[in-house]
């Protein structure tokens, strides 16, 4: 999958928030949740629908790739 659309990475920010849930006083993000947090929000300033996997930084790509093997159960 080349193209990821708003829904779908939202839909990893929330697995990922359910998994570690936020924590502190602050209520952090886990890393997985944050790194995928900045290309949604730039996808919402944009207002784009879709964002090529190529364009996430080193730690987005690893926090996509692991969500889409662990909820495809590989």
């Amino acid at each position: 999958m080349s193209e990821i659309s708003i829904q779908e990475l939202e839909a990893a920010i929330n697995f990922w928030r359910a998994r570690p849930p936020a924590s502190g006083d602050e209520l952090v993000l886990c890393k997985e949740a944050s790194a995928l947090s900045k290309p949604y929000a730039l996808l919402i300033v944009q207002r784009r629908n879709t964002l090529s996997r190529d364009r996430l930084d080193a730690n987005a790509q690893q926090a996509w790739d692991s969500y889409v093997r662990l909820k495809n159960g590989l």
